[in-house]
């Protein structure tokens, strides 16, 4: 399965996610770090800014990483429903526009 990732170095969440997904054999991963370049930030932008998915992360004052695209175009912000693999269990959210994970 080929999927596409965006996220960022700086996101506990995002790390976690890339780390499991580049151990497993049947995933095929582009990830995209949306701190790296002004292109892939707009990218990520574009699909934030205009996407029902994340209507509750903006609202919410989150970023809405990781975030990611199926080989077949579906969207999600939680790729462990659409993966074989146990969820890692939560930790406090950094990335939130005030910094308190809420």
């Amino acid at each position: 399965m080929k999927i596409t990732m965006y996220g960022a170095a700086i996101c506990p969440d995002c790390v976690e996610a890339k780390a499991i997904l580049e151990k497993r054999e049947d995933i095929q991963l582009e990830y995209k770090n949306i701190t790296e370049s002004t292109r892939t930030l707009k990218e990520f932008l574009a699909y934030r800014d205009n996407d029902e998915l994340f209507k509750e992360v903006i609202s919410e004052g989150r970023i809405g990483i990781p975030f990611f695209i199926l080989e077949d175009g579906r969207k999600t912000l939680d790729i462990f429903d659409y993966i074989d693999e146990e969820k890692p269990q939560p930790v406090k959210n950094v990335c939130s526009i005030d910094g308190t994970g809420c």
